[in-house]
């Protein structure tokens, strides 16, 4: 089961080749993420990572075609790929579902890695996190 993030393009997001700037990538990503993570355990954004500390530790991005300036929101997808014991990770994608066939614009995978909130060292994955996560595996 994914969760799905609709994101406008800002016009500051617009490079001098008239479409998104690579890096934006990422922010669409990371906006799609950290919503996504909030909703798998519902406890909200901010609770989220106060019960559940975690950093990004690896992420790539295929680009696959630019994005381009619009008012129509693109959709970020967001999904469990696999639960380890310290870490899990997310796979997304960047889609347009506005004409008759749906277009990727970029997928991603994304490691996520359990930290303690004090030290900042690696932890178990809880319980809880781990059938939350659980429940938002799939194969996009």
């Amino acid at each position: 089961m994914s969760f799905t993030h609709p994101v406008l393009v800002r016009w500051s997001d617009i490079d001098s080749y008239d479409h998104v700037n690579n890096v934006r990538y990422f922010d669409y990503l990371q906006e799609a993420r950290i919503l996504f993570l909030a909703e798998v355990v519902g406890t909200g954004v901010g609770d989220y990572f106060t019960e559940y500390p975690c950093v990004l530790v690896s992420q790539t991005v295929d680009y696959l075609r630019p994005i381009l300036l619009r008012h129509p929101p693109y959709d970020v997808d967001v999904w469990v790929e696999s639960i380890g014991t310290t870490s899990y990770t997310l796979g997304s994608r960047i889609v347009d579902r506005g004409g008759e066939a749906e277009i990727v614009y970029a997928k991603a995978v994304s490691v996520i890695v359990a930290v303690d909130g004090e030290t900042q060292a690696k932890r178990p994955l809880g319980e809880t996190e781990r059938a939350a996560l659980g429940r938002h595996v799939s194969a996009s």
